[in-house]
């Protein structure tokens, strides 16, 4: 997924210095921002107040949004470097296709899994005969410094472990959670998981105390430790944490995310992680002269143009704004 803004950001972002040791109860505040022609989504991270959770990077919460007589989403062939895309649905379908290749329907449960490294360019499109309801996710894990340069690639996990207890049931996305471990590849230590509370649930969740969290209330209501969590809002949990206290009178999806601060610090700006603005400069200009990337096939339409960079020099700001 893209970011489209049209005058996007440079943030710098990582390091331990605003991590907090110890579990808080932050409700982060996410912004309305238009994807592709037709689709609006709630961006969720980078925001202020927090622009890292682990190495997860980047969070839009799109729907559910009927689209039975619209296009659904359109988002054109775009590129990437530097991180990971992990697509995740709700509901509803998505067509992948990437300069590798890959052509691939996405539908709820499945794992998309896109590791851009050195550079990919994709694209994201509802097809044309597509489910009445779009609902769902689209994340970025940064790569770190031994990793960012990996050669790209793409995979798709149709089955995923899921952790059940008394009304809970967790399907793990990536990273390992109460013991079940997805098959996803990942490259420093952090968890994802869909998690679905039935109605009056009261669970404990297990964590890992050197990791920071935070979870998505993707649809309904919940308690988290005795703190609710409003539709479609974002809670940042901090760090020390051996377990979680889940509840919800009428029925929840959240969405966990967790892992190691990220220790590394990155510079981010539309849809490229480097390491400084000059490597954002130039993958800029080698994805507008065509070099890098590759082509994606099977498209109908023209590819993005990368904006303008800012002018602005770029001001390091730490994990938070």
């Amino acid at each position: 997924m893209s970011n489209l803004d049209t005058r996007p950001d440079v943030l710098v972002c990582g390091g331990r210095r605003d991590v907090p040791a110890e579990p808080v109860h932050e409700v982060l505040p996410g912004r309305m921002v238009p994807l592709g022609e037709s689709t609006m989504v709630r961006r969720l991270l980078p925001t202020l107040g927090r622009r890292l959770v682990g190495a997860w990077c980047f969070l839009d919460h799109y729907g559910p949004d009927d689209i039975a007589d619209r296009p659904g989403m359109q988002v054109a062939p775009h590129p990437h470097t530097g991180l990971q895309t992990v697509s995740w649905l709700l509901s509803g379908t998505i067509q992948h296709r990437d300069s590798l290749g890959h052509e691939q329907l996405l539908a709820p449960g499945q794992l998309g899994l896109m590791t851009a490294g050195h550079g990919i360019a994709h694209s994201e499109q509802s097809p044309v005969s597509h489910p009445a309801l779009l609902h769902g996710a689209q994340l970025w894990v940064a790569l770190p410094e031994r990793y960012r340069e990996v050669a790209p690639a793409f995979d798709h996990h149709p089955d995923l472990p899921v952790v059940t207890d008394r009304g809970l049931a967790a399907t793990v996305l990536l990273g390992t959670l109460a013991g079940a471990t997805s098959p996803g590849t990942t490259y420093s230590p952090l968890v994802g998981a869909d998690v679905t509370l039935d109605p009056g649930a009261d669970v404990r969740l297990p964590l890992e105390p050197d990791f920071e969290y935070a979870m998505l209330s993707a649809s309904g209501a919940a308690e988290i430790d005795a703190t609710e969590l409003a539709p479609g809002a974002l809670m940042y949990l901090g760090t020390d944490r051996r377990e979680v206290r889940l509840r919800a009178e009428s029925g929840a999806r959240l969405l966990l995310l967790g892992g190691e601060p990220f220790d590394e610090q990155i510079v981010m700006w539309w849809n490229f992680v480097g390491r400084s603005g000059d490597e954002i400069a130039t993958y800029r200009e080698q994805w507008n002269t065509g070099d890098r990337f590759g082509v994606v096939h099977g498209y109908q339409g023209d590819r993005l143009i990368a904006p303008t960079l800012p002018a602005a020099p770029l001001k390091p700001r730490g994990r938070t704004r």
